[in-house]
């Protein structure tokens, strides 16, 4: 192990691993706003609403994030142009929205209709029974998948030095092209991508922890 190139281009890994971070996070939040809505589209009463989500998560959970990330950076219609960075946020966001939305469907149907017709009854408009009944009581049941997919969203970030974008992965082809080392280049950034997904499990393990005992 040649530590000398792991210090010569430990700069160029925080920068990707920057990158990399900021990547998965917009991609998480974003994600789950769409992922919601899409949720409460498939639960509605109304049929186009529930086809239109059924349609969404049929597409895209069948459509690899490689191809998205193609089609963003290289294919858009209409003559636009994406940035390396927002093309990669967006076709993770959209792929990963897919697996997000029945997450968050399967913990709004596991609620006690008898707890939303007690909020009713208590004249809670929609929006109060979502944040007083809906939300907590799903919570338990999300996280778990919730997080287990923000994992695998970290590892598909990695998917996006293939149009360009500087990060982690990026990082690491680099040092590789320059230096021909395997362990001191690509096994760096493993240790890397292997840190940030343990401690996103540390979380898990912990949140559930306390939930079990009551906190």
């Amino acid at each position: 192990m040649d530590w000398g190139i792991i210090s010569s281009y430990w700069d160029l890994y925080m920068q990707g691993t920057w990158v990399t971070f900021k990547i998965t996070f917009l991609s998480i939040i974003i994600s789950t706003v769409i992922g919601y809505v899409l949720a409460l589209m498939r639960l509605s009463s109304v049929a186009p609403l529930r086809g239109m989500s059924f349609l969404y998560v049929w597409f895209f959970r069948g459509l690899p994030v490689l191809l998205l990330l193609f089609f963003f950076y290289y294919t858009m219609p209409f003559g636009l142009k994406l940035d390396a960075f927002t093309a990669a946020i967006i076709g993770i966001s959209i792929s990963s929205a897919a697996f997000k939305a029945e997450i968050i469907r399967s913990g709004i149907m596991s609620v006690d209709k008898g707890h939303l017709e007690a909020a009713e009854a208590l004249g809670m408009n929609p929006l109060q029974k979502m944040g007083r009944i809906t939300i907590p009581r799903t919570f338990r049941l999300l996280l778990p998948p919730y997080i287990s997919n923000s994992v695998i969203m970290v590892k598909e970030s990695a998917l996006v030095s293939i149009i360009t974008v500087q990060d982690l992965m990026f990082a690491a082809q680099r040092a590789f092209n320059n230096t021909f080392k395997v362990a001191e280049t690509l096994g760096v950034a493993g240790m890397i991508y292997l840190t940030v997904t343990t401690l996103l499990m540390f979380v898990q393990y912990v949140c559930e922890k306390k939930m079990r005992t009551g906190v």
